[in-house]
């Protein structure tokens, strides 16, 4: 099925055992919700059997991430965790986002 996004999921939730747990129902649930959404949007939109929902569903997936990544920074810049904590997987997340992006391309064509 298309690319594996899971790892993004992943190590989330490491990350998210930094934050105070009067966040567990706050900006934790938001970040793995986003990042749960990202490979399920993938699979949904691979499942339907079709190219024109599949690059519909991947658009999702990407908007998904680039919500996820901002949760990441704000969960920084308001003290929840430091750059240090959330380097690598911003890094990570730019590279499942160049491949999403990378799919969509090689699909329209």
């Amino acid at each position: 099925m298309g690319i594996s996004l899971f790892p993004v999921a992943r190590s989330l939730f490491p990350f998210n055992k930094l934050f105070p747990k009067d966040e567990l129902y706050g900006m934790v649930q938001q970040i793995r919700r986003s990042a749960a959404s990202i490979p399920a949007n993938i699979a949904e939109g691979y499942g339907r059997r079709s190219t024109a929902e599949y690059i519909r569903f991947l658009n999702i997936a990407q908007g998904s991430l680039n919500e996820l990544e901002t949760h990441i920074i704000l969960s920084q810049r308001v003290g929840l965790c430091s750059q240090t904590d959330i380097e690598s997987i911003i890094l990570l997340l730019r590279e499942e986002s160049r491949m999403i992006i990378a799919l969509i391309k090689k699909l329209q064509q």
